[in-house]
Formats: structure tokens, sequence, C-alpha cells
């Protein structure tokens, strides 16, 4: 099967899921979804066997700063699902307010995907329901609740202060 059919064949099965669909490149395809159907596109990917999650990444997308006279734009979270079947990518993108940063784990499908949910939950402050381990990965056991270092608004801790010394 070609590029072409294999985004074709995928771009139809997650439709009914789907609020747009772009191709940014010849061999992949972008669809955004809602979060409560992520679930159910990946289950939709699972039962056709339609190539493999290759990675879950996520975007801090902070608002720009108003200009003059406008209003404040909210910023947001993007989670994306990237899937793999030969040279076709297909990425499933989630856009979820920082207020309310909650997806459902898709681990009962994919086991390996426990690894991408624990980063994500530890440095993007994305909450994943169901996962089956939600211990840290990454940052040691003492590192602060709340504080994401992949989020923009995060600009390192103050650093200590070296009384007496030179």
């Amino acid at each position: 099967m070609d590029i072409e059919t294999r985004l074709q064949t995928v771009e139809s099965l997650l439709q009914p899921w789907t609020a747009t669909a772009t191709h940014p490149e010849a061999n992949r395809c972008d669809v955004v979804i809602d979060s409560q159907h992520l679930h159910a596109a990946v289950q939709a990917l699972k039962e056709v066997g339609w190539g493999y999650l290759s990675a879950i990444s996520g975007l801090d997308c902070a608002a720009p700063a108003p200009a003059e006279g406008q209003p404040a734009v909210e910023g947001h979270l993007e989670v994306l699902y990237h899937f793999c079947d030969g040279p076709a990518v297909l990425t499933i993108r989630v856009s979820l307010p920082y207020a309310d940063a909650i997806l459902p784990s898709v681990c009962d499908l994919l086991p390996y995907a426990t690894l991408y949910e624990r980063e994500l939950m530890e440095l993007l402050g994305v909450r994943i329901e169901g996962t089956p381990n939600s211990d840290r990965l990454v940052l040691p056991d003492e590192w602060p609740d709340g504080v994401y270092p992949l989020r923009k608004a995060f600009t390192g801790f103050a650093a200590p202060a070296t009384e007496g010394k030179e």
C-alpha cells in the first residue's frame, strides 16, 4: 500500500472523531480531536492494526502578549500522539486548557505508552486518568509538586545563597 493510500485510510478511519485534518507533508497526516475521543481513536487504530505508537510529545502553547487594546488570549497545552505505518506518519493532536489538562490513559491499549504518559505528567503537568503507573520517571523525588519544567512559565529556581564565598 502506498503512502497516500495509508494516509487516506487512517484519515477515513478517524473521521468520526476528527475536528480538522491537515497534511503538512506528503507522508504526514495531522488530525485534531477532542480529549474525550482520544481513547476511541487509539482503539480504532489498534483494531485495524494501523501502525504503532512511536512517541507522545507535549507542547506548551503559551499565549502571545496581546496587541495594544486587544483582549488577552489564553494559552493551552497540546499533546501529540505520533503513529507510524511504514513511511506514513499520523499525529493525533489534543488541545488542553492549562486549568483542566486531563487525558485518558491509552496504556490499556498500548502498554508501552506508560513511559510517555509518566513523562507528560511529570514534566508538563498533564493529568492522565487511569494510567497504571504514575511514579516519577526523571525528576528527583524532592522535586516540588506543581512545578513542571517543560512549561514556558518555568524559569528555573533561584540560586541558593552562598554566604561567605568569593
